[in-house]
């Protein structure tokens, strides 16, 4: 579907020949007319696989001249990417998910793993099965608090703070593994000047734990050569995303728990395939295997390769795109056109009012998905692509694995996988990209980044997965389960770099006209932005809009609120309709909702502050307000209305018995 006069115009639905050229002329216009940097793209992290991510990466750069290429481990992990190379050199998990069930004690901060990963939880479950120790830090008493030997429940926006009193006790107490510090790390003096200061007693004025639990976690961790640390978003979505990693991989290397099995780090991704996106080199400053844009080595090999000139400018994040649209004066330096595949920024970015208004000023923007979106609303294109299942490739698992995935059945419908589509854009601006399968894609991918070489198709296929790094193609390297063995860490030298910072609030705290903390969260039900569960009758039915608020029942009875009530939520940034959930899970005064609902939108209240190294947004902390709706009736006929309205915008099925289930 294109728009053939304009943004005003209406969507039309044209054949591919001509959807591709209008694709590829607007682009060639805009690249001649503003410049490579004026064109980013989104790639995506879920149903493509890293084949479509390869091109993707390879059309931004080869193509259109720029390393303006992102995806959304922006608003997920991209800290925990930052934070573990400025510490450890490697991004990824140190260890295999395999490894947390052998595990003697796990550090779970900010992550729970029953809502995100259930494979996971399951590893988790059998390490307290076979006699771990769990600690859970966690502002919420989710799943993984409720079977942890010790809650940490501290206040939301203090991560850092903890970590840092954790270290302060390590060091303080004599914890550390001396001879591991003094061999394989570097930076001691400077580390120990900031953590002096964040004594147990002042961390407890901080978060709200008691001392006696700080110095308990400190010393249970550094009891064991078998400790692993978990995190999710809970560590990373913070403007100080980056120095809560940064110190978490520190107390790792402080206390020896690396470059062995069943100790480390592990950044739990979030989609399936974030970790594969990243490794495929989506991302502005890397090429695929995580080869710099800026080294001239690199970047020559990539020439030769792909043959053409690059740029060896670090691209900007996705998340920087309304400052290059709204917020950017000089004409010759914004963006003029977006490419996004296989993912909805007017969904699951902060702030969606200054979303909205970016998408519209962008000169051209192309969706490339699976089924309609809210992202969709604002395209001049509207690409369709295969799902899961409806074509070959490769996903790379939160632990580094290279798993394939295949075709089970033919796609319906005028559809056609991601990668192609992007290369018959790519040939119809006058670079060919031809391909006969994902095989191809893939074997001149691996081929240009050593970390992945010995990762065939044949390999991943006789062993079900290969871990990375894989070297040779020879059938003795079988892959890599943990990473740093023997200490030896990713880092130029080898020597891994003792970091952190000290702890500063989050940007936006609670006040007088927004009292309560707001902080998103992922449970089970429906997944990511609804693309696809939202057009799913079976889910909808066991759970639909618009969504909840968890909130403390202290709260909900000083409002006078009950469980099911449609209330009104409010930011300084906006306010949405949701239903009210009174629950035990909470500590009174923060508030917690989901990203996933269409109406109950949270994303219209959070934030736009970014980590500064990371440019994650921070969407765990900011302040809102919960106002009570005395005409209930009218709250009901309004949450319909505004449903409808969305589903019929999105093209999602229109007939009598979906009105009727509606409205009912």
């Amino acid at each position: 579907m294109i728009r053939k006069n304009g943004r005003q115009s209406p969507l039309e639905v044209v054949s591919w020949d001509e959807a591709i050229k209008f694709v590829a002329d607007n682009f060639k216009r805009i690249k001649e007319t503003y410049g490579p940097d004026s064109f980013l793209a989104a790639a995506s992290a879920r149903g493509p696989g890293n084949e479509a991510g390869y091109i993707t990466q390879k059309f931004a750069r080869a193509v259109m001249g720029t390393n303006n290429i992102d995806h959304c481990a922006r608003i997920c992990h991209a800290a925990s990417v930052a934070g573990s190379r400025q510490t450890i050199g490697e991004g990824a998990m140190s260890l295999s998910i395999p490894e947390i069930e052998d595990a003697e004690v796990i550090f779970n901060i900010g992550y729970n793993a029953a809502a995100s990963h259930p494979i996971v939880a399951r590893r988790i479950v059998k390490a307290k099965e076979k006699g771990c120790y769990i600690i859970c830090a966690d502002p919420r008493i989710t799943e993984t608090a409720r079977i942890a030997d010790l809650h940490l429940q501290l206040k939301g926006g203090t991560n850092v703070a903890l970590t840092n009193g954790l270290a302060h006790v390590i060091i303080t107490e004599k914890l550390m593994d001396t001879e591991f510090v003094k061999a394989h790390t570097k930076g001691f003096d400077e580390f120990w000047e900031v953590v002096k200061d964040y004594t147990p007693e002042r961390v407890s004025e901080i978060t709200g734990l008691s001392p006696q639990d700080i110095i308990f976690t400190a010393r249970k961790y550094a009891s064991s050569k078998h400790s692993v640390i978990l995190w999710g978003m809970g560590i990373t979505q913070f403007s100080q995303g980056v120095e809560a990693v940064k110190c978490l991989c520190s107390i790792a290397m402080l206390t020896g728990n690396f470059g062995r099995y069943a100790c480390g780090t592990g950044p739990v991704r979030g989609q399936n395939n974030v970790q594969g996106t990243c490794d495929m080199g989506d991302l502005p400053d890397v090429y695929p295997g995580y080869q710099s844009v800026t080294d001239p080595a690199i970047q020559e090999k990539f020439e030769k390769a792909w043959g053409v000139k690059l740029s060896n400018k670090v691209g900007i994040q996705l998340t920087r795109a309304p400052e290059f649209v709204v917020h950017e004066k000089d004409p010759a330096k914004r963006l003029r056109a977006y490419y996004i595949t296989g993912e909805d920024p007017a969904q699951s970015d902060p702030d969606l009012e200054e979303i909205r208004e970016t998408l519209d000023q962008i000169d051209f923007v192309v969706v490339q998905d699976i089924f309609w979106n809210k992202t969709a609303e604002h395209a001049d294109a509207i690409l369709p692509a295969t799902g899961w299942g409806e074509h070959e490739g490769v996903y790379t698992s939160s632990d580094r694995g290279f798993q394939r995935i295949r075709k089970v059945l033919e796609p319906q419908g005028n559809v056609l996988p991601d990668w192609e589509i992007t290369c018959r854009i790519a040939t119809a601006m006058g670079y060919p990209m031809r391909y006969n399968n994902t095989e191809e894609i893939w074997n001149e991918m691996i081929d240009l980044c050593p970390k992945f070489t010995g990762a065939t198709y044949e390999k991943i296929e006789r062993q079900g997965s290969v871990q990375w790094p894989c070297w040779d193609k020879g059938p003795e390297d079988k892959g890599t389960m943990f990473l740093h063995k023997g200490g030896k860490f990713a880092t130029p030298d080898g020597i891994g770099i003792l970091k952190t910072s000290p702890y500063h609030p989050p940007t936006e705290v609670e006040n007088s006209e927004f009292p309560l903390t707001l902080c998103t969260v992922r449970e089970v039900g429906h997944y990511s932005v609804r693309t696809m569960t939202g057009n799913c009758r079976m889910l909808r039915n066991l759970e639909d809009e618009p969504g909840w608020v968890e909130m403390s029942m202290r709260d909900c009875k000083d409002l006078g609120l009950r469980e099911g009530d449609i209330v009104k939520v409010s930011s300084k940034r906006g306010s949405v309709y949701t239903r009210c959930k009174p629950t035990e899970r909470v500590k009174k005064g923060a508030v917690y909702m989901t990203y996933q609902w269409w109406i109950g939108a949270c994303n219209e209240l959070t934030i736009a502050s970014l980590d500064p190294t990371s440019r994650t947004p921070e969407y765990k902390y900011c302040a809102a307000r919960v106002d009570r709706i005395p005409d209930q009736k009218w709250a009901e006929q309004e949450v319909a209305r505004i449903y409808q309205d969305i589903r019929t915008r999105m093209h999602i099925e229109d007939r009598a018995d979906v009105k009727e289930e509606v409205m009912a």
